[in-house]
């Protein structure tokens, strides 16, 4: 099982790799975004990098086909990143903190404290982001769910089965929750709010 699950996580990040330095030349639906953002949030996600718009508008796609309908969770999917904003990851410094975690992972916890300066600068992004992400969406007004989504989308979930579909999807991992919530209505794009 372990090697299984090892391979699941070796297998993600080589997709993650690959998708990241082939975002240039890849489209990006905006349209489906705006289904799901108000004027504001619209206007992070247009901030955001190639590579992270076509993550979060993939990570939205694949709740809403397992059934979650939830407005907020759909829009913390699309803007989950948006932090990243803040401080741009170079793709050799995203990397490094991976292997880093991986092969020492008491010491990239230590290097991601203090400022994203120098060669700590990936390390304070991935440990800052999903915080910095939060402060511009409750600046843009977002609603208090999304903004505590995308602030928790990499602490422990806990109970929150939103959050652990959310997770579980953005680390490569079939969602533990399959279908969405019971009585989950369909998604209804259009909405915009």
């Amino acid at each position: 099982m372990v090697v299984v699950v090892t391979w699941t996580r070796v297998h993600h990040r080589v997709a993650q790799f690959w998708h990241t330095l082939t975002a240039p030349w890849h489209n990006v639906d905006e349209a489906y975004a705006a289904r799901y953002l108000a004027p504001a949030e619209l206007a992070l996600f247009r901030r955001m990098p190639r590579a992270e718009q076509l993550h979060g508008i993939a990570l939205a796609q694949a709740l809403a086909a397992r059934g979650w309908a939830d407005d907020d969770l759909l829009k913390a999917a699309l803007l989950h990143d948006v932090g990243k904003t803040v401080v741009r990851p170079r793709l050799w410094e995203r990397v490094a903190v991976v292997l880093a975690e991986w092969l020492f992972p008491r010491h990239a916890a230590r290097w991601a404290q203090g400022e994203a300066r120098v060669w700590r600068r990936g390390f304070v992004i991935r440990a800052q982001h999903a915080a910095w992400g939060a402060e511009l969406l409750a600046a843009a007004g977002a609603s208090p769910r999304v903004v505590a989504l995308v602030r928790a989308h990499h602490d422990p979930a806990g109970a929150d089965a939103a959050l652990v579909a959310l997770q579980a999807l953005d680390d490569g991992q079939p969602s533990p929750l399959e279908g969405g919530p019971q009585g989950s209505r369909p998604p209804q794009p259009g909405r915009g709010s």
